[in-house]
């Protein structure tokens, strides 16, 4: 490899690191909020679908922006956004101002992620190998890290203004720092719709995709709270519990080529719904620190796979374009991804926690139920 690429390489690493270490570091604080605010489940959930409107207003206009000067100065530019937003929200004096702050945070997060993406399969051409996995490996280690430092500032006794104010400056510079390299996007003024469902032949697909990200979503926002609310632990030990599961799916993301290679795409597919149903059962039938743990490092290793196993069907699709058919089962991923916290927060406000944690296992059997659609041919 050049080392021109070299150096694209890791600053598109640098930027999925920075998205997911910002992410991780709010998802681990979450119950200082919680706490602050004296929020129940469903005033929680309200205030994450602030989060994930902005995420979904997010995306089109973040598409336009990377077309329009490129998804290398795109994704440097939102990533400082993004990176200001997190000390803004720990600023919020009302769950008025905080719903404020996440909506912005959330349109942070998701216009990052269109762009950095973009920015990734750029390298990905010119590198001629499949990275993309290893880039999302670096989303896992960043978010897995941020989870921890929440863990290390509570231990410090850092309040969230402290804490997230430090992960964005010092992470932030970092990260940018390596992201600044000469690299020439694609540009174009071409306008398209904002939003792209999948096709007749792809909604399976997208709806594999649905399962595994809502569940992702919501161990984002919800794992810290199930430890401290179901497990009764404290806040620091609760923190450890995102963690676990960022590094289960990080280790998973850079060794899966190897099963799949080996075992095809829809048995793969199979057995990581049954991960992903086995963790979760285990969490909620033992709901101690350790069980809690254990269920997430499962949950970690089942959905680590399912949406890039869904994106490569896609481009595979013998009827719709690749570039088409990927935005359509992204539609459906990532909007289980950030409509996944609102839904367990309603749920759970509704009957109970466990019960919007066991709606996630259920979830997580649909992925072995309709594996058999990530089948290169469609199943045909």
């Amino acid at each position: 490899m050049y080392p021109s690429l070299r150096r694209a390489r890791l600053a598109v690493s640098a930027m999925f690191f920075l998205n997911g270490i910002l992410f991780g570091a709010w998802a681990a604080r979450v119950p200082a909020f919680v706490e602050a605010f004296a929020l129940d489940h469903g005033a929680l959930g309200r205030l994450l679908l602030c989060l994930a409107l902005g995420a979904i207003l997010s995306f089109p206009l973040a598409g336009r922006l990377s077309d329009r000067i490129g998804a290398d100065r795109a994704s440097r530019a939102i990533g400082v956004y993004y990176a200001l937003c997190l000390p803004l929200i720990a600023l919020a004096p009302s769950t008025g101002w905080l719903a404020l702050a996440l909506l912005l945070f959330g349109a942070g997060h998701g216009a990052m992620d269109v762009a950095m993406n973009g920015w990734a399969a750029e390298v990905e051409r010119k590198v001629m190998r499949p990275i993309m996995s290893a880039f999302h490996a670096m989303w896992s280690l960043g978010a897995g890290i941020g989870a921890l430092t929440g863990g290390g500032a509570v231990a410090l006794g850092l309040g969230t203004v402290a804490h997230f104010g430090l992960v964005a400056l010092v992470f932030g510079a970092l990260t940018l720092g390596l992201a600044l390299i000469p690299w020439e996007s694609q540009r174009s003024a071409a306008k398209g719709p904002g939003f792209a469902l999948p096709s007749r032949s792809l909604m399976v697909v997208g709806f594999v995709a649905f399962c595994s990200s809502l569940g992702e979503g919501a161990m984002a926002d919800w794992s810290a709270v199930f430890l401290t609310q179901i497990a009764q632990t404290d806040e620091a030990s609760a923190a450890l519990g995102y963690t676990v599961y960022s590094a289960a799916m990080f280790v998973a993301r850079l060794t899966a080529g190897h099963a799949i290679a080996r075992l095809g795409p829809v048995v793969t597919a199979r057995i990581a719904g049954l991960f992903a149903f086995a963790g979760l059962v285990v969490a909620l039938v033992g709901q101690t620190l350790v069980t809690g743990l254990i269920g997430f490092a499962l949950l970690g290793l089942g959905y680590s796979v399912v949406i890039p196993l869904a994106f490569t069907r896609a481009a595979n699709d013998r009827d719709t374009p690749q570039g088409r058919a990927i935005a359509g089962v992204a539609t459906l991923g990532y909007g289980g991804m950030v409509l996944g916290p609102a839904v367990i927060g309603g749920i759970g406000h509704a009957f109970s926690l466990p019960v919007a944690f066991w709606l996630i296992a259920l979830l997580a059997l649909g992925i072995t139920a309709f594996a058999a659609s990530l089948r290169p041919d469609g199943g045909r």
